[in-house]
């Protein structure tokens, strides 16, 4: 008769560690692999292009929050028309400076009431947004497809610039044929926005992180813990950042044209140039914010 011995500590211990110590080592040759990459934006030549009047639509939510604390820091920016449900502490405190002219709005297929707000704006801010968890397909794309997509048809109508720009949030790992639904979405916006923008005077830019931290005001320890571990490797930006490269890229002008997207890295590297262009000390300051 054949007695199997039962598994020894040792082996049950290597078992576990082995694919920890494997993921440590890949994710420490990663963070090096990022270090030793000093690629940077070139300086931007000559003067910034105009982006005083701008609009910014999901003020309320997690990146929204975060393109206004960075607009309201941004010298280059003298009117912020706020679109938005409900106000927030930091949309009040914009107010309160002068700089903040904040719309309520509620009808995201019908920007009739706003024309006059939208109409001076050099560049638009896109933030509004939902999670797909326990919605709809019909919902998401209503909400990531069809607002957005009547907003920029409005827009062009009522326009008083000959160069606007409409920054679009989608996200990473995004395609037409995949088998998440909010994948498929997400890139079904970005194709209709470019198509509507095609052969105009607007130019539609989409940004596409990973994982977005909320600003140290907003955000949960939770939260900062996935930022902290996702950043090193260039997964994750702060949603300051994401305005700081937005505004660089609305200053830079025609080097971006229609259809052009920025990943984590490349919104990193656009927030940082938008750092050192504007003085701030290591670049720290909002970026942490």
């Amino acid at each position: 008769m054949i007695r199997l011995r039962p598994m020894t500590f040792p082996r049950v211990r290597t078992i576990i560690l082995a694919p920890l110590v494997l993921f440590a080592l890949f994710y420490l040759s990663l963070v090096v692999f990022l270090l030793l990459d000093d690629a940077t934006v070139a300086p931007l030549s000559g003067q910034p292009a105009r982006h005083d009047t701008v609009a910014i639509f999901g003020a309320s939510g997690t990146a929204g929050d975060g393109i206004l604390k960075a607009a309201l820091a941004n010298p280059d920016i003298d009117e912020i028309h706020v679109i938005t449900r409900r106000t927030t502490p930091r949309i009040d405190a914009g107010i309160a400076s002068g700089k903040v002219k904040m719309t309520l709005h509620l009808d995201y297929l019908d920007y009739s009431a706003i024309h006059e707000q939208v109409a001076a704006a050099d560049a638009v801010y896109w933030a509004i947004g939902t999670s797909s968890v326990g919605v709809d397909e019909e919902t998401y794309g209503k909400i990531h497809v069809d607002f957005p997509v009547r907003f920029v048809r409005d827009w062009l109508t009522v326009s008083e610039n000959e160069d606007i720009s409409f920054h679009y949030i989608s996200s990473s790992d995004i395609s037409a044929d995949s088998r998440m639904m909010w994948a498929r979405e997400k890139v079904r916006a970005e194709n209709t926005l470019f198509e509507v923008a095609a052969g105009s005077k607007l130019r539609v830019i989409a940004y596409r992180p990973d994982y977005i931290g909320p600003t140290k005001e907003e955000a949960h320890i939770g939260q900062n813990l996935l930022y902290w571990f996702f950043a090193p490797v260039s997964a994750a930006v702060r949603a300051t950042q994401i305005g700081q490269a937005m505004f660089e890229v609305t200053a830079r002008g025609s080097e971006f044209g229609n259809g052009d997207r920025l990943g984590t890295r490349s919104i990193i590297r656009y927030s940082d140039a938008y750092q050192r262009r504007q003085g701030l000390v290591g670049g720290a300051s909002l970026a942490e914010g």
